[in-house]
């Protein structure tokens, strides 16, 4: 693969992670396999770029998060107040730990309640970077090992 056809495959595999990390319908993991058995790139750098961009789209939502109580109340609010209370109240409950799931299906709306819980930003950035480079280096691993995509 050229240099620019190397930096077209990780400018998208970025995109598509950070995309997927926001409430836009993404999947990164796709366009990670796809450039991994390609060899794109080296699964080491398709891990790094993957998880920089998923964690910067995480934090997007954290920011949203950040913002979600001042606009409560507009009639095109997204949850009402009784789920907004739930969330505090779950997230009161199992804290900051839950970030490690972040990368579960799920786990977008556990970055937007940090931001509403007011998480310290270096730990919801330490949090989610440890779950979103965990995800993509066990799949990076899960690859080479089922279809030998790359080099591990």
């Amino acid at each position: 693969m050229t240099v620019t056809g190397e930096w077209v495959a990780l400018g998208s595999l970025f995109a598509a992670a950070f995309g997927a990390a926001t409430i836009l319908p993404f999947q990164s993991e796709i366009v990670f396999v796809a450039l991994q058995l390609r060899d794109a790139a080296s699964p080491l750098l398709l891990v790094i770029v993957a998880s920089i961009g998923n964690v910067l789209g995480a934090v997007v939502n954290y920011v949203l998060g950040r913002g979600a109580e001042r606009l409560q109340g507009r009639r095109w609010f997204p949850a009402s107040p009784a789920q907004l209370a739930r969330a505090r109240d779950w997230y009161a409950r199992w804290g900051v730990w839950t970030l490690l799931l972040s990368w579960a299906p799920l786990g977008d709306a556990f970055t937007v309640v940090a931001g509403v819980m007011r998480t310290p930003l270096w730990l919801f950035v330490a949090l989610v970077t440890l779950a979103k480079t965990g995800r993509y280096a066990v799949l990076a691993w899960a690859t080479v090992a089922t279809a030998g995509g790359g080099a591990a």
